[in-house]
């Protein structure tokens, strides 16, 4: 079991790593990819650089570091996290159990970008099956997406009901999936009135009562809204200490909000890994 798990490999994550890993705890990155930094060409406003560097250049250098001072990272996807006393986080090859958690993922992310969207979340509209699956019981369910996230969500809601639709949104569909009505084309439009009651599709329309979004990977706040952390304006709530309303459920950087810049990261970072650090030590001494 791992003392600190850390979700993401950004600057936020990667700072708290170094410090972790001074504090001689037993931690673990866990990345899929660079994230949004992997699509910025162009930084000349971060402390230490003369030239500009690429977000790509930059999430490398973090990567090495870590790497250099002997912190494990793991190329996986996380799928889910689970708390009973101790956390179980599942990827998209194993799980790992880590008495902490930090979740550095970045920004939550966007919704679908096709008319009547917005007008539906939390009409109808969820991004959280195991939260919200329940409710819509014994009704017509959609869910968009086209990978190892889709199907976790599709996993859960399949045990409300019989009739589901998964929407890949134009996106070749990557896992397997039995029971459902499959659409591929992409979604043009979701339709209602009080309620979601259409999703539009650029070849037909397909009534819903819900419609659950699980599209790409998850980010932190998916992971928190499931866990029944706090959340406001879709960032996560976090205390002082960066820990959740969960013990032992931190969060730093993008996806607490804030100023989105890379040397507030770095410093979320650095100040969560301070107090986990005191959060074990006083748990230990219990």
């Amino acid at each position: 079991m791992f003392d600190v798990l850390i979700v993401g490999g950004g600057p936020a994550g990667i700072s708290a790593a170094v410090y972790l890993k001074r504090f001689r705890l037993n931690i673990v990155i866990i990345m899929k990819d660079y994230g949004t930094l992997a699509k910025t060409d162009h930084i000349e406003n971060y402390y230490g650089f003369v030239e500009p560097i690429t977000g790509t250049q930059l999430v490398e250098n973090g990567i090495n570091q870590a790497k250099r001072m002997g912190i494990s990272i793991i190329e996986e996807e996380v799928l889910n996290i689970e708390y009973f006393d101790t956390f179980t986080v599942k990827t998209n090859k194993s799980e790992y159990l880590a008495k902490t958690v930090l979740l550095t993922t970045g920004a939550s992310r966007s919704g679908l970008k096709v008319k009547g969207f917005n007008d539906y979340v939390g009409k109808g509209i969820s991004y959280c099956a195991v939260c919200d699956g329940f409710i819509y019981r014994n009704k017509r369910i959609g869910v968009v997406g086209a990978g190892e996230f889709m199907l976790e969500e599709y996993e859960v809601l399949k045990n409300f009901t019989n009739e589901l639709t998964v929407f890949t949104n134009g996106v070749p569909l990557s896992v397997d999936i039995h029971g459902a009505t499959l659409v591929s084309e992409p979604i043009t439009a979701i339709l209602g009135d009080e309620q979601i009651r259409q999703v539009k599709t650029s070849l037909a329309s397909y009534d819903v009562d819900a419609l659950f979004v699980a599209i790409g990977t998850p980010s932190a706040s998916d992971f928190a809204l499931r866990m029944g952390a706090f959340l406001k304006n879709n960032d996560i709530e976090v205390d002082e200490t960066f820990m959740t309303n969960i013990p032992g459920l931190f969060a730093a950087g993008d996806c607490i909000g804030g100023f989105y810049q890379i040397a507030k990261a770095v410093s979320d970072g650095a100040h969560a890994s301070v107090a986990i650090n005191k959060y074990l030590r006083q748990k230990a001494s219990l």
